[in-house]
């Protein structure tokens, strides 16, 4: 039997919580079984339709993209556990580019936060710890830097922000550990660039670039992947930290 989404929304509280005309126009085309057109795309304001009926937010998912539907977590009531721990489970997919234990520790404490483990002053301290890390990478040097550096910024944004932030923390979570793979794609290609030298430099450089970009693309296409499925998983109540309270 297919699992029934847990979470929904209306085009009532999009408009409310500010969405953009964009992304809120591409789904009212969705739910009206029309194409999203460029002039649809340069409007500036909302398209006037009535649709009262709450919105799954995987129908979201399919009609705008992950960003948007990360997005509209800010609109769901009651969710705040599973929005942390999802901004969580991004960060450490990106966890073996943290080069500092504080930022590990962070990720920790955001994760016994949201299981009601920890107070928000401990949750306030990791934070704090955590930006200091990524404070620290940032005055690093080179593209392994960059990537640590990154990946730090996802720990301390999902250890971030208490109450309604937690919204923010999923989203911008869920961006900095795509930017971190892309980070550490660059870094390792800045590692073979290293080792050529001689005859072989001009020749390196011209295919450098490519496969740079290539791998940076790549990387994060499949981080993209990743948290789509687990956003999919979340929506339907089968992600890994959902399973205890499904089974009560």
């Amino acid at each position: 039997m297919e699992n029934t989404p847990r979470f929904t929304v209306t085009l009532d509280a999009l408009r409310k919580a500010g969405a953009c005309y964009e992304g809120y126009n591409k789904l009212v085309r969705s739910l009206q079984g029309q194409p999203f057109t460029e002039k649809d795309e340069d409007r500036e304001s909302y398209i006037r339709f009535r649709h009262d009926a709450e919105i799954p937010l995987l129908d979201i998912l399919k009609s705008n993209g992950l960003d948007d539907a990360i997005w509209t977590l800010r609109c769901v009531s009651g969710a705040d556990r599973d929005i942390r721990l999802f901004a969580v489970w991004c960060a450490r997919k990106v966890e073996h580019l943290m080069q500092d234990q504080r930022s590990k520790d962070a990720l920790d404490v955001a994760e016994r936060f949201a299981n009601g483990e920890a107070t928000e002053e401990e949750r306030a301290a990791a934070w704090a710890a955590a930006r200091a890390a990524g404070d620290a990478a940032g005055d690093a040097a080179g593209a392994a830097r960059d990537a640590a550096w990154v990946a730090a910024r996802a720990a301390g944004d999902a250890a971030g922000d208490a109450a309604g932030a937690a919204r923010d923390a999923a989203w911008v979570a869920a961006g900095a550990a795509r930017d971190a793979a892309g980070a550490a794609a660059w870094a390792a290609r800045d590692a073979a660039g290293a080792a050529a030298g001689g005859a072989a430099w001009a020749a390196r450089d011209a295919a450098w670039a490519a496969a740079g970009d290539a791998a940076w693309v790549a990387a994060g296409a499949a981080a993209r992947d990743a948290q789509t499925e687990m956003f999919k998983r979340m929506c339907l109540g089968t992600a890994p930290w959902q399973q205890g309270k499904v089974a009560a």
